[in-house]
């Protein structure tokens, strides 16, 4: 099987030196076994959405050096893909509306005197799940705001045991139950990153996932939803964070490593290269 990978920033920001180096290893990592590599836009935060940061990503992207096929994949303009496998998780018993705000969460885990904590902060309670299906409907029906949550539990149940392959890290065993009731959507958005990526990928033949490694924890949640969904599980590598010079990794708010910002200073690509630690590219 051939080869793909993908590099799939969110145009919220300008890109930085650490997406080059994402950006650059992806496109590296499918040239050196003559491969492809993909570009996809995720985009489904619309409120922090910006045309200009789209278009710089394309601009960004081109001055490095990278070029991809066409056309790019905008996940603002696929929701349907999104809502089927929703739809499917649905029917099979494995999601739920929860209509908790974070401040009935919040005081939901005072009440019982703490939670678990997972790789997002504390683990959702579960205040939702058990909630009966009349009551449910009436609220649904009087226009609640609310979010759908996959039962992680009984989706892991049902799949049994799971594994996934990193480059890195060789055979991983899945702890989607550390994460808690993840969101799989919104009233107003009928997908969530970890439904979108996991959807996105085996769509378009994504066979290795290169990304960083703060992501680990969410392959867990990933594998999970590949299993339910009857995906293929692409394998994956998890890379190292760029940091800046404090110590603090690289983060959108870093103007003076953006991309633009180094290019308007008169930085040649060669230089960003070098400075994100990918000289060459095959």
């Amino acid at each position: 099987m051939d080869t793909v990978t993908r590099f799939a920033p969110s145009p919220t920001g300008y890109l930085h030196v650490g997406h080059a180096y994402s950006a650059l290893f992806a496109f590296r990592a499918a040239r050196e076994r003559g491969g492809r590599f993909l570009l996809r836009i995720e985009d489904i935060d619309r409120g922090r959405w910006r045309a200009e940061f789209e278009d710089a990503i394309y601009e960004d992207l081109a001055w490095l050096g990278l070029d991809w096929e066409t056309p790019v994949r905008r996940q603002s303009e696929h929701m349907d893909d999104y809502e089927a496998a929703l739809a499917r998780l649905s029917e099979a018993g494995l999601a739920y509306p929860c209509f908790c705000t974070r401040a009935e969460i919040r005081a939901e885990i005072d009440r019982a005197g703490g939670a678990p904590h997972g790789s997002d902060g504390v683990l959702y309670p579960g205040t939702c799940r058990g909630l009966p299906a009349d009551e449910v409907e009436r609220r649904l029906e009087g226009g609640e705001p609310y979010a759908v949550r996959l039962d992680v539990a009984r989706a892991a149940a049902q799949t049994g045991p799971l594994f996934w392959h990193d480059e890195a890290l060789g055979t991983v065993p899945a702890r989607p139950e550390a994460h808690g009731d993840v969101v799989l959507a919104r009233k107003d958005v009928p997908t969530s990153y970890h439904l979108s990526v996991v959807v996105d990928d085996a769509l378009q033949g994504v066979t290795l996932v290169t990304r960083g490694e703060d992501l680990v924890p969410a392959t867990d949640i990933h594998r999970l939803l590949q299993a339910l969904l009857d995906l293929l599980t692409p394998t994956y590598h998890h890379h190292r964070l760029l940091s800046g010079e404090d110590g603090r990794r690289l983060a959108k708010r870093d103007r003076a490593l953006t991309l633009r910002s180094l290019r308007e200073a008169g930085h040649s690509p060669a230089e960003v290269r070098r400075r994100a630690g990918i000289e060459e590219l095959s």
